[in-house]
């Protein structure tokens, strides 16, 4: 707006307030509005959400690896949690959330292994 970058300014504040240097008062009004503080885990809990449709539609969370769901390659972000998963990267709460949704990880292997 008005010859300010708004995703710019937008990712300063987020660097500000995970570095505890952000007035309060404006971290309440930007989350007044709506503003996502964490991204990436926002856009894993919105993946996360398209899984759980899936697997309540089709009866299991064993997403071909081309498949789409609104827009978002659903089988390639869950080949992503397998491989975070093998290298050990994947946060344990992560892990059992997809278990619990019916993630097969052995599944992986029959299918690309």
């Amino acid at each position: 707006e008005e010859g300010v970058n708004l995703g710019h300014w937008l990712n300063g504040q987020r660097q500000r307030k995970k570095k505890r240097k952000l007035d309060t008062s404006l971290e309440k009004r930007l989350g007044d509005v709506g503003v996502i503080w964490d991204v990436l885990k926002e856009q894993w809990e919105n993946n996360y959400r398209l899984l759980v449709n899936f697997q309540q539609r089709e009866g299991h969370a064993n997403v071909p690896s081309s498949h789409k769901e609104e827009g978002v390659n659903l089988g390639t972000w869950l080949n992503t949690q397998q491989t975070q998963m093998n290298k050990g990267e994947l946060d344990i709460s992560l892990k059992k959330r997809l278990e619990e949704v019916g993630v097969r990880w052995y599944f992986f292997k029959e299918q690309w292994g």
